[in-house]
């Protein structure tokens, strides 16, 4: 990830470890993939065995774990890192 924007200069870490936070932020996100999944799979197939739900699961976090990292910094920063878009700019811009 670059250090800052190449249009604006927008810094995309605010502070040293911000994106900590953003752990938090992809656990909701593969929380809610395994709820949707599992109901999915519950309601599709009629309620299948165990393996069928954990192989399931698994392969779906697993295959969609780096977007999920890149969302959930983007959530973060939007969320906690004072970001707000402008746009005159059509760019965005740090609260001042």
């Amino acid at each position: 990830m670059p250090v800052k924007c190449e249009v604006c200069g927008l810094r995309f870490e605010p502070e040293p470890m911000f994106y900590n936070g953003a752990m938090y932020v992809s656990y909701a996100i593969s929380v809610a993939l395994t709820i949707i999944v599992g109901f999915s799979i519950y309601f599709i197939f009629d309620n299948p065995d165990m393996w069928v739900y954990m192989a399931a699961i698994i392969t779906v976090v697993l295959l969609l774990s780096t977007t999920m990292f890149r969302y959930s910094r983007i959530l973060y920063l939007h969320a906690f890192g004072g970001i707000k878009y402008d746009a005159s700019f059509g760019v965005s811009t740090e609260d001042k």
